[in-house]
């Protein structure tokens, strides 16, 4: 069935077409032929299925717009609801000629009432800001036989409830009162009996859900520390990424802070507040539709009848405080037919109220957590915990000292000798320790090779011929000989010792610390002749030494300074004393 069948006019119908939406839904089905017959009506649907034009196409329907007066008014809770049900009106409203204007709080009164002058035949806003209008005398609702209040159980709330009389009771007794909410309070039940007659009531309810949400919603919580839910919220936008995602919160005050820590973490989040103006409120708006803004955070008066088509999640920061609060968050996504997720944040103290929730509600809120980077459910993170911790060998120790040791890194042990490599070390069978190191200007004559020269034949000395040690004595190295040994030498009588039988030659101490010199001097005869030069002081020459000057040349030399040469030279021989020889 289309909505000509339906009871709309042609053009609303071609309008409808335009914008692509060929099929009503099934609140519109209900609603419009017995809204266009003119009954007072009660529509209680779940959000995002179409309320809005099943109450706005015959609204428009029913008004003259030759006629210059206001017909219709429209209140919302809200200025962002008010300001989505404008846009539809003049969407919808310009081609059967309608003009309409927006009264919301927040905006400029004088502005809104130069508008006024146009005598619009439509009104849209809320409560507060149409009162204040009509208390001026610039608004007359005595022509006015469409009302619509939306979100009615809301309005009443938040203490609308007396301003809506009072509009109620300015406008046409012969009007068509019209409820629309995703959920019937006791509250909206007592208006219905005060200010409808004979109301028609959807029952688009028993066909979706009795509870006011969408089938095609999912319900989880998370269960966390409450200083973790921040770190908690940051975790989820980066692993489930969702195009857009609201966050609530029940409180005002904790907006700032919010915000704060997650601009912080990284997270490209907004906020809006329930009193912000509407040009701010606005761009906020606009920046998270264009998805600059991944986050935002609202309470709930600030997110109430936020048209967001394709939100994919809604995060409550903190429980709902009742089951209707749960509702409307829950409905700002899954809206007509999509798919969409509710998730709420809970401590452990407030785990009672999801038991709560699901016993009022009637559905079920299943248990959520994060692994490795995934929503998995809590059998599943068991799961894949115990295998993690299968493939993990568990490590036992029997004492600290056991565990201490483990930590520390293994020294390089020694490298040991060999016995092979220890016999082939030479023993020293004289008794004394021999010393490995050699100098390098003290070398033994035995080891020492004299230099080569060309035609010319080194001989031996006496120093050298005696200080051959013999076959069966050790190879000994020498050290450097003191001073005193190199001053002092030992006497000749040390180097002419007899050699007794059986003892093996032993070399000199003399011979011993000898080294020879190509010139055929050994180390120890420089030595000493270099100690045995006397220290001299240097003597100035003659031709250096120049006699001190008189009293008389002191005088000469300072009556010469600026004379020319010749002059001086004059003064100079005349003042010298003549030679003898001439």
């Amino acid at each position: 069935m289309g909505f000509i069948e339906l009871g709309l006019n042609e053009v609303l119908a071609e309008k409808l077409a335009a914008s692509g939406i060929a099929e009503p839904s099934e609140v519109q089905k209900q609603a419009l032929p017995a809204l266009i017959e003119g009954k007072d009506g009660v529509i209680v649907s779940p959000t995002g299925t179409g309320k809005t034009l099943a109450y706005l196409l015959p609204l428009l329907q029913k008004i003259d717009g030759t006629r210059k007066e206001t017909q219709a008014l429209v209140l919302a809770p809200t200025q962002e609801l008010a300001m989505q049900i404008m846009r539809e009106a003049e969407a919808y409203g310009q081609p059967l000629g309608i003009k309409a204007t927006a009264l919301i709080g927040g905006a400029s009164l004088a502005r809104q009432l130069e508008r006024m002058k146009g005598k619009p035949a439509l009104i849209v806003g809320t409560p507060g800001r149409v009162r204040e209008v009509a208390s001026t005398r610039k608004l007359n609702l005595h022509a006015v036989s469409f009302v619509v209040v939306d979100e009615t159980d809301r309005i009443f709330s938040l203490g609308g409830k007396s301003d809506v009389e009072n509009l109620l009771k300015q406008c046409s007794r012969d009007r068509q009162t019209v409820f629309v909410s995703a959920t019937r309070s006791q509250a909206m039940k007592e208006a219905e009996n005060k200010w409808q007659r004979d109301p028609w009531v959807s029952d688009v309810t028993e066909k979706e859900n009795e509870n006011g949400l969408s089938s095609t919603l999912q319900h989880w919580y998370f269960l966390t520390d409450r200083r973790e839910k921040i770190d908690l919220i940051r975790r989820i936008v980066r692993h489930m990424k969702p195009s857009s995602a609201l966050l609530f919160v029940n409180d005002t005050e904790k907006i700032g802070e919010l915000l704060a820590k997650l601009r912080f973490e990284g997270v490209s989040v907004d906020a809006l507040y329930g009193d912000t103006r509407g040009q701010e409120r606005g761009e906020v708006m606009q920046r998270f539709r264009q998805g600059r803004t991944k986050l935002l955070i609202a309470t709930d008066v600030a997110a109430r009848g936020l048209d967001l088509p394709g939100l994919p999640l809604v995060i409550q920061y903190e429980p709902a405080l009742d089951a209707d609060h749960y509702v409307h968050r829950s409905g700002r996504t899954a809206r007509m037919g999509r798919e969409g997720t509710s998730i709420t944040l809970i401590a452990p103290e407030e785990r009672f109220i999801i038991d709560k929730l699901e016993k009022q509600l009637k559905i079920e809120i299943q248990p959520r957590t994060l692994y490795e980077g995934k929503v998995v459910t809590l059998e599943e993170s068991d799961a894949k915990r115990g295998q993690a911790l299968e493939r993990k060998p568990k490590l036992e120790w029997k004492s600290k000292a056991e565990y201490l040791a483990s930590l520390q890194p293994e020294s390089p042990k020694a490298p040991s000798t060999s016995s092979a490599e220890a016999s082939k070390t030479p023993r020293n069978t004289s008794g004394t320790r021999s010393d490995t190191r050699r100098d390098s200007r003290s070398v033994s004559p035995s080891t020492e090779r004299a230099p080569r020269t060309e035609g010319k034949s080194v001989p031996k000395t006496t120093a050298q011929t005696s200080s051959r040690p013999s076959s069966q004595a050790p190879a000994r190295t020498t050290t450097r000989p003191s001073a005193k040994s190199s001053v002092n030498p030992p006497s000749a009588n040390a180097d002419a010792r007899p050699l007794t039988a059986g003892s093996p030659a032993k070399p000199s101490a003399k011979a011993a610390t000898r080294t020879v010199k190509p010139d055929g001097k050994s180390a120890s005869d420089t030595e000493a002749q270099t100690q045995a030069k006397p220290q001299t002081k240097p003597v100035a020459s003659a031709k250096s030494a120049k006699p001190a000057k008189t009293k008389t040349d002191r005088a000469r030399d300072q009556k010469n300074k600026g004379a020319p040469k010749w002059l001086k030279e004059k003064r100079e021989s005349a003042t010298s004393p003549s030679d003898p020889k001439q």
